[in-house]
C-alpha cells in the first residue's frame, strides 16, 4: 500500500515522503496514529500545497533573521557598572545583561541563551559578543562597558 507520511517516522521516512509499506503496517500502525494517509491523488495535491507553503514560510523567516542579524551587527550596547581598582568591575556583565540591553535597544526579544558570551565580562572596555540566530548566522554585537 502506498502512503503519504504526515510526520517523520523513524526507519521509514520524513514528512511528505511517499512510501510503499505492508497493508497491515499501514492499517494497524500508520493510519490509526495519524502518521500517514493513503496516497491518493487528492492527498498528494494537498501535500504539494503544504510543502510549497512551508517553503515560502522558511524563506520569509530567513529574510527576517538576516535583517535582524544586520541590525544586531550594527548595534553598540553601552553598559555601565561600578568599577574598582585597575578598571575591574565589582560584579560582572553576563549574557543576561547583554541580552536585556540589546533587546531594549533593537526592540525585539533576544533569548539570553543565544548570546554566546564565553565568560562574564569583568573589565572596562569594548568587546565583540556573538549572537547565535541560526545555522551560519552569528552577528557580533559590540558591547562597551563604562564606569558609572
Amino acid at each position: 500500500m502506498k502512503v503519504l507520511l504526515l510526520q517523520d517516522v523513524k526507519g521509514l521516512g520524513k514528512t511528505g515522503d511517499i512510501k510503499e509499506v505492508a497493508d497491515g503496517h499501514a492499517r494497524n500502525y500508520l493510519l490509526p496514529k495519524k502518521l500517514a494517509v493513503a496516497a491518493t491523488a487528492a492527498e498528494l495535491k494537498k501535500a504539494a500545497g503544504l510543502k510549497e507553503a512551508a517553503k515560502r514560510k522558511g524563506e520569509k523567516q530567513a529574510k527576517e533573521v538576516s535583517a535582524l542579524a544586520e541590525r544586531i551587527a550594527s548595534t553598540e550596547v553601552v553598559l555601565k557598572a561600578r568599577v574598582g581598582e585597575q578598571h575591574r568591575l565589582y560584579g560582572s556583565i553576563t549574557s543576561v545583561d547583554v541580552a536585556e540591553a540589546l533587546e531594549k535597544q533593537i526592540g525585539q526579544p533576544i533569548d539570553r541563551r543565544k548570546v554566546e558570551l564565553r565568560e562574564p565580562i569583568k573589565h572596562v572596555g569594548t568587546f565583540k559578543v556573538p549572537v547565535h540566530l541560526g545555522p551560519g548566522i552569528e552577528p557580533e554585537v559590540t558591547v562597551r562597558v563604562e564606569p558609572e
